[in-house]
C-alpha cells in the first residue's frame, strides 16, 4: 500500500512515467505481438542490476559519509567552476572503467551530499555528470552497454576499439569542458556553518562499500536477479529506511521503456525506416543519433547493427545520441531520477540539446 500511494501521488509529477503508460495500449494494439511475449521485451538482467545498485547507492547516501566527503572536498576546492571541472573529469574517467550507470551511482550520491554543507547548483552539477559519463564511457568497450555489444559484434580487439573511439570521446569531453564556464561561475565556495554535521553510520558505510564488488561480480556472471534479491532482503532486515527511501518508480520506468521501445521497434514502419539508412546523409552515424533520440542508444545499437556493416559510425552515432533528449541514454534517466529535484528535466535539456548539436557538427568535421 505504501508503494501504491507513492506511485499515485507522483504520477502527476512524472511526465515520463505517464507518457510511457499512455503509449503502451496503442503500441500493443498496432504491434504484432501477443501479451505473453511482452515480458520477453524486458531485459530483466538489467532491471535486477539496477535494483541492487539503487539500494547500495542509497545505503552509501544514508550512511552520512558521502556528505562528510563532500565537506572534505569543498575544503580543498576553492571555486564553483573548479569543482564542476573536477566532478566532470572524475565522472568521465570512472565511467570508462566501471560503466556509465555504475559511475553515476557513485558520483550522484556524493554530489547530493554537497548540498548538506554548501549552497551549490547541485542539480546542474548532476546534469553535467550525466553528460560526462556519456562522453567518457564512449572511449571504452566496457564503458557502456552499447559499446560492449558493438565490440562483441565487430570482432575487433580491445585496443583497436579504443583507438577508433578515442577521437570521439576526446572531442565530446572537450565540448563539455568548454561548456563548464558557461554553466558555472568562479565565485568561491563557502561551506555553510549553520548546517548540522551529518549523522555517521560506519556499519552502514562498510556494508554498502563491501557489497558493491561482490554484487557487480555476481551480475557479470549471470546471477544478477539472485544478487539483487539478496541485497534487498539484507537491507530490508537491517536498514528498512534505506529500502523505503529508494526511488522504486525508476525501475517501473525502465520496465515500461523496454516494453514500449520493443513494441515500437517491431512495427513495420520502423523496420522500413531502418532499411533506408544507406541513403541518409551521414549514413549509420546519423541513424545512430536519430534512433537514440527515439528509442535510447542501447536499443538503437542493437536494432541498427544488423542493417549495415559500419560498426564504427554506428558506435559514434549512438554515443553522440546519448546527448539531446533524456531518453537518448539510460544513464540520463538514472541521474535525473537519483537527483529527485524539481525542474531538473528542463535544465537537463537546456544543456544537453545544444551539446548534441555542437557534437554533431564536430563529428561531421572529423568524419570529413
Amino acid at each position: 500500500m505504501y508503494l501504491l500511494r507513492r506511485i499515485c501521488s507522483r504520477l502527476s509529477e512524472d511526465f515520463l512515467l505517464l507518457a510511457l503508460l499512455l503509449a503502451l495500449p496503442p503500441l500493443y494494439f498496432v504491434a504484432d505481438l501477443s501479451s505473453g511475449e511482452l515480458p520477453g521485451l524486458v531485459d530483466w538482467h538489467t532491471i535486477a542490476a539496477l535494483a541492487g545498485l539503487i539500494v547500495l547507492s542509497r545505503g552509501l547516501e544514508e550512511s552520512g559519509y558521502l556528505a562528510q566527503c563532500g565537506r572534505w572536498l569543498l575544503s580543498r576546492v576553492r571555486g564553483e567552476r573548479t569543482l564542476a571541472l573536477f566532478l566532470v573529469g572524475f565522472s568521465a574517467a570512472l565511467s570508462a572503467v566501471v560503466t556509465n550507470d555504475v559511475a553515476l551511482f557513485i558520483v550522484v550520491p556524493l554530489t547530493l551530499g554537497l548540498r548538506v554543507v554548501s549552497e551549490l547548483p547541485v542539480g546542474r552539477l548532476i546534469v553535467f555528470e550525466a553528460l560526462a559519463v556519456n562522453a567518457g564511457s564512449a572511449i571504452s568497450p566496457i564503458g557502456n552497454p552499447q559499446n560492449l555489444f558493438l565490440w562483441q559484434a565487430s570482432g575487433v580487439g580491445f585496443f583497436e576499439f579504443v583507438s577508433v573511439m578515442a577521437p570521439l570521446s576526446l572531442v565530446l569531453m572537450l565540448i563539455l569542458v568548454l561548456a563548464v564556464p558557461l554553466a558555472f561561475s568562479r565565485k568561491p565556495i563557502r561551506v555553510a556553518g549553520d548546517f548540522e554535521s551529518p549523522v555517521l553510520n560506519k556499519r552502514l558505510l562498510w556494508l554498502s562499500l563491501l557489497s558493491y564488488l561482490p554484487f557487480l561480480l555476481l551480475v557479470e556472471t549471470g546471477w544478477g536477479p539472485y544478487a539483487a534479491l539478496a541485497v534487498l532482503v539484507l537491507y530490508a532486515g537491517l536498514y528498512r529506511r534505506v529500502v523505503l527511501g529508494v526511488d522504486w518508480l525508476l525501475l517501473l520506468i525502465f520496465v515500461l521503456m523496454f516494453v514500449d521501445l520493443g513494441l515500437l521497434a517491431s512495427l513495420p514502419a520502423f523496420q522500413l525506416l531502418g532499411s533506408h539508412i544507406e541513403q541518409w546523409p551521414g549514413g549509420m552515424f546519423t541513424a545512430g543519433v536519430l534512433f537514440s533520440q527515439l528509442i535510447s542508444n542501447v536499443p538503437a545499437a542493437i536494432f541498427l547493427e544488423g542493417l549495415a556493416d559500419d560498426w564504427q559510425r554506428l558506435a559514434w552515432g549512438v554515443s553522440v545520441g546519448g546527448f539531446g533528449l533524456a531518453i537518448g541514454s539510460l544513464a540520463n534517466l538514472i541521474a535525473l531520477r537519483l537527483a529527485r529535484q524539481r525542474g531538473l528535466w528542463r535544465e537537463f535539456h537546456w544543456w544537453s540539446v545544444p551539446v548534441l548539436i555542437v557534437s554533431c557538427v564536430a563529428v561531421a568535421c572529423l568524419l570529413r
